[in-house]
């Protein structure tokens, strides 16, 4: 069968003939992690970080084994190698650090160890007192075979071991065959016999902000005194102190393009637009140009570079929205209209995602006969235009409705090119294929957080995203609120309600972000839905943003604790502990070592005040129930000690609706 497109094609199910049953191993590698999907797909990792993988080897009889990993960068000619510990019941396992930003391979390989082997035998023999003296001589006669092909320093020593050997009386020649170094010159000339390798599996290593990384989101013409004057670049330039100050280091933009003016949505979406609105920015392409232009309003393009540079003074990255989508004006309707479907009366059909409608908004054909390959190639050449320009962050929008092998192309065409540059998928949608766009290639990704409120509900999805598959290939981003989803539980719990959500988020994961407006608890909401009233998408929106009752105080504050806290800045380590009230949220982070732990109680009752007897976790430290531990609370800077296992606390909404605190054991 050559038809790929028809079942069991691959599968290839019949016995083995003699002759290829004796080639077949006697060593099995089986169960290796990370994986994913049998290495169809990159598991993700940070430069600088450990990865520890691991392999179930075994084979037949009582042969001892030894098993060893590979890896490379792209790019590298040689493999660098490590030996693999046995850690028990046939499990081998490594760590190994990647310090390159690239993709890597990794591969297990697996021999008998024939010295090992012998060395285990003498030393039970030995130790059980039964004569030796035969195992002696098999032991020269191993050294004397492998100092035969050996070469270098490694025969040097062996020879020299030969000769100490034969002088040695009978228990010191025991001590010298069970010898460090003995072992490491004989497995240095092993021949390894019955060798096998893995699979070569992929991993693709990214920079430290793609795990740990602050988002704000702002509107660049909302940075004005007036809804009548369009903000600038220059205008944000002078917002980033005071976003800096807040702890953020990506500053995200919606579209910056010019925008169409067919069909332009009016205040609050609605179908008619007066003379001045400015229109939604995701309605991108006007007569000025399309996704590679900027909105004349905004400024030049040396405004932006501009920016993009003072940016840089302040620790900020850009990141810019990668919306694959058009106005009815943009250029490429034109320019390139085999590009787009069209209806038999010679419309076009504008975008939908039920109940909503875009009628200023149309989508590209990915598949059309003239669309392949050129508009593959032209979005790819927007991204390296604003490469080019700066950016290494982009935020996708919906990028599950946009073909899976697009998506697989792009991000792999310009991280390999590029291989610092971020990716965040703006998918919420379901869990099958935000896990896909994590394994294509997506650095980060939008997360069901937002409509996660109960204390249940909270640490099942906080645990789902510890466990495989999702913690090899999806690195969760808790937005608290986006332009389009101002979320229930925010309209009607007021400040407190805020303080919770950004609790949750900053110290739930690594990742994590807010769209302007939320510093201020601005919840005022279109009736009955999760949409803001007066959206900023279809107006300017001048802030004051040292309006009383905001909260960006304690988001500086929050995210201070997270940057000096590793513990805090992944996603990965959350463990839910014992607090008997269901109205409060207990959960620790910690580094692999313990040198950091912090916990967390937040208060998921924004109206009223819980208290509660907890568990202070003393057996993660190895520690009776009866210890002290040493705590400080990270948002006030209040130092104590606890005696026992079993505590209590009360938080207050009106106060602080949660508890941040460091554990240290006594010395």
């Amino acid at each position: 069968m050559s038809d790929t497109s028809q079942p069991g094609v691959h599968c290839e199910n019949r016995r083995p003939t003699l002759e290829e049953a004796l080639r077949l191993p006697r060593i099995a590698i089986e169960n290796t992690e990370p994986v994913l999907d049998n290495g169809r797909f990159a598991v993700k990792a940070i430069a600088g970080q450990s990865v520890t993988v691991a392999s179930t080897i075994f084979t037949d009889g009582h042969d001892q084994l030894g098993a060893a990993l590979y890896w490379r960068a792209d790019g590298e000619s040689g493999w660098h190698r490590l030996r693999m510990k046995f850690v028990g019941n046939d499990r081998w396992q490594v760590e190994f650090t990647p310090l390159r930003v690239a993709r890597h391979l990794f591969v297990v390989e697996a021999w008998w160890d024939l010295y090992e082997t012998y060395r285990h035998e003498l030393q039970k023999k030995h130790a059980a007192g039964v004569p030796v003296s035969l195992e002696l001589q098999e032991g020269r006669l191993h050294l004397q075979r492998a100092a035969e092909h050996a070469q270098g320093e490694v025969r040097a020593t062996l020879e020299d071991l030969l000769r100490r050997l034969e002088q040695a009386p009978h228990t010191e020649a025991v001590e010298l065959l069970l010898s460090a170094e003995a072992c490491a010159a004989m497995s240095a000339a092993d021949p390894h016999p019955h060798r096998i390798y893995s699979n070569a599996f992929p991993l693709d290593v990214e920079r430290e902000r793609t795990l740990f990384a602050s988002w704000y989101e702002l509107f660049p013409r909302s940075q004005t005194d007036s809804p009548h004057r369009h903000g600038t670049f220059k205008d944000v330039i002078a917002r980033l102190p005071a976003i800096h100050d807040m702890g953020f280091d990506v500053l995200y933009f919606p579209p910056i393009h010019p925008i169409g003016r067919r069909f332009r949505k009016g205040r609050n979406n609605s179908l008619e637009a007066g003379p001045d609105d400015p229109g939604s920015p995701y309605a991108i392409g006007g007569e000025e140009g399309g996704h590679e232009a900027i909105h004349p309003q905004l400024g030049s393009r040396e405004d932006f570079r501009e920016l993009v540079a003072a940016a840089g003074e302040y620790d900020l990255e850009i990141a810019l929205d990668f919306a694959v989508q058009c106005s009815q004006d943009h250029p490429w309707l034109k320019q390139h209209p085999g590009w787009f479907s069209w209806r038999p009366d010679g419309s076009i059909r504008y975008a939908e995602n039920p109940p909503k409608k875009y009628q200023d908004i149309v989508n590209v054909d990915f598949y059309a006969k003239d669309a392949i390959p050129d508009l593959w190639v032209a979005l790819r050449d927007v991204l390296l235009g604003w490469v080019a320009e700066g950016v290494k962050v982009f935020r996708v929008d919906n990028p599950h409705t946009k073909p899976l092998p697009f998506w697989e192309w792009l991000i792999g065409d310009v991280r390999g090119r590029h291989p610092e540059v971020i990716f965040l998928a703006e998918a919420f949608t379901r869990p099958a294929m935000m896990l896909r766009l994590g394994k294509l290639g997506f650095s980060q990704s939008y997360t069901y957080f937002t409509w996660r409120n109960a204390k249940e509900e909270l640490t099942a999805y906080f645990t789902e995203l510890n466990e495989a598959p999702a913690r090899h290939c999806m690195r969760p981003n808790f937005f608290v609120n986006t332009p389009d989803i101002n979320p229930f539980f925010l309209q009607h719990s007021g400040r407190a309600g805020f303080l919770i959500r950004a609790a949750l988020a900053t110290m739930g994961s690594g990742l994590w972000g807010m769209y302007s407006g939320f510093e201020l608890c601005e919840a005022a909401a279109l009736p009955g839905r999760e949409e803001y009233l007066d959206s900023e998408k279809y107006e300017i929106r001048p802030r004051d943003y040292q309006v009383p009752g905001n909260i960006v105080a304690e988001i500086a504050q929050l995210n201070r604790i997270r940057r000096y806290n590793p513990a805090l800045q992944t996603h990965l380590g959350f463990e839910p502990y014992n607090i008997w009230n269901d109205n409060i949220l207990l959960f620790g982070k910690r580094t692999p070592d313990l040198s950091n732990f912090v916990l967390v109680a937040v208060n998921l009752d924004p109206w009223h005040a819980q208290e509660a007897h907890f568990e202070l976790p003393l057996w993660e430290f190895g520690l009776p129930d009866h210890a002290d531990m040493h705590g400080e609370d990270l948002m006030s800077g209040h130092r104590w000690t606890w005696h026992g296992k079993k505590q209590w606390t009360r938080l207050d909404p009106d106060y602080l609706p949660f508890g941040i605190w460091k554990l240290t054991p006594p010395e």
